[in-house]
């Protein structure tokens, strides 16, 4: 029985039990059964027009890339990371691949939402940077300058034995963290990465098959289930998941699986143990939509890149309660902060990842576009990730989201 119970809880580590619960929510809301909103899908239309205004202005040809880290490390004109990539020596594209999966993996852990308080001064161009991109731009000088690498001839890689034991005032300093620019969730993030040490440094039979224990190691990890040179995207995930799981803390766990960014939510039904469970796994999923590029540098084909599914965070999700497709039963709930794992919270997520699919239809309708010529990952892109900032600073002055969520920097 064990076993079974086993299979059940790692069920819940993939996309398609993410976007088949997040269905499920948005059934609920649908048939005016959830606690917290109400849902009109008559205001979806807006929705799709305007994610399409913002995705015509940052790419008027509509080739618009994938939603990823990498987008992050543009500053002005400059790609940062291609730049010192492309300058660097190579031996071969699996060694770029494991310094980029390298990169990935520790600048997604380390954004959380940052605080509307936080800058990033950056040396180059002396522009403070605030939220994703300043966190995104902090941890690429953070590698590039070889904090995570035990050896100080290969600045380029993050080894598991120097991130376990991390000081907590260097990401202090390396986020130029002091009283007057606070930074949320510093511990949580230090914390996180540590883990990630342990957890790469327990399993050299998955990150060290051609080096020393890295968290890079999960390209070749993956590498080796590619099928004639391609590998679908929720197999990336799925890598992530079981892989990296264990380094979140606190969560929630089914026959000793940790599930990773999983809530209650007694209203979802199943006919097993996952009954009452809403998987969401959005920093998992922004790190496997990030690892899709360097896999395909390496010379690998990824398929099913609308396997993922969109990702349930605040500026995705603030788009649907700012356009008013979703309505607080309660709008005094606007005015309180609300713990991550509440009702209301996992609703709100839950209906996001559902309702992304339904704008990505609109779009790609408006467009004569297919999944195929224009994926989710794109559309987020373009997208409905500016889209809900966009509105978001329109409606408030500091762009803060629409409602309030108390996170640990281990969650958005």
């Amino acid at each position: 029985m064990s076993d079974s119970l086993e299979q059940q809880a790692r069920s819940l580590l993939s996309a398609g039990a993410v976007r088949a619960r997040a269905g499920q929510m948005l059934q609920i809301g649908l048939a005016g059964g959830l606690n917290h909103f109400t849902i009109d899908l008559d205001r979806m239309d807006g929705v799709a027009d305007a994610v399409l205004a913002v995705t015509r202005k940052a790419y008027p040809t509509l080739d618009v890339p994938f939603h990823a880290r990498w987008r992050h490390f543009v500053l002005g004109d400059t790609d940062r990371w291609a730049r010192l990539a492309d300058a660097a020596s190579w031996p071969d594209r699996a060694v770029r691949a494991r310094a980029e999966f390298d990169l990935a993996i520790v600048s997604v852990l380390l954004d959380a939402g940052a605080g509307a308080a936080w800058r990033y001064r950056d040396a180059v161009t002396g522009q403070a940077i605030g939220r994703s991109e300043g966190l995104a731009i902090a941890s690429l000088d953070m590698f590039a300058s070889g904090l995570f690498s035990g050896d100080a001839r290969a600045p380029f890689r993050v080894d598991a034995d120097v991130l376990t034991k991390l000081p907590l005032a260097a990401l202090t300093s390396a986020f130029q963290v002091n009283d007057a620019n606070p930074l949320l969730g510093l511990e949580g993030r230090t914390d996180l990465l540590r883990r990630l040490g342990k957890q790469v440094a327990a399993r050299p039979e998955i990150f060290g098959l051609h080096d020393t224990p890295r968290p890079g190691g999960l390209f070749d990890h993956i590498a080796a289930q590619a099928v004639g040179g391609a590998i679908p995207a929720p197999a990336i995930l799925s890598a992530v998941l079981n892989q990296l799981g264990p380094i979140w803390p606190s969560r929630l766990e089914l026959a000793g699986v940790p599930l990773g960014d999983c809530w209650r939510y007694p209203a979802i039904k199943a006919d097993d143990a996952t009954a009452g469970l809403v998987p969401l796994h959005k920093l998992s999923q922004w790190l496997s939509y990030s690892l899709i590029e360097p896999l395909q540098r390496a010379g690998f084909a990824v398929t099913d890149i609308d396997g993922l599914t969109g990702l349930a965070e605040y500026r995705n999700g603030g788009l649907f309660v700012d356009h008013d497709v979703l309505r607080l039963r309660d709008t005094a709930d606007a005015d309180r902060a609300h713990a991550v794992d509440s009702l209301l919270v996992v609703e709100w997520r839950g209906l996001t990842v559902a309702l992304l699919d339904r704008v990505a239809e609109r779009v790609r309708a408006k467009l004569g576009r297919t999944p195929e010529t224009l994926p989710l990952a794109s559309i987020l892109e373009g997208g409905t990730w500016a889209a809900g900032r966009a509105i978001a600073f329109s409606r408030r002055p500091d762009g803060s989201p629409p409602l309030k969520v108390i996170s640990d920097g281990t969650v958005f």
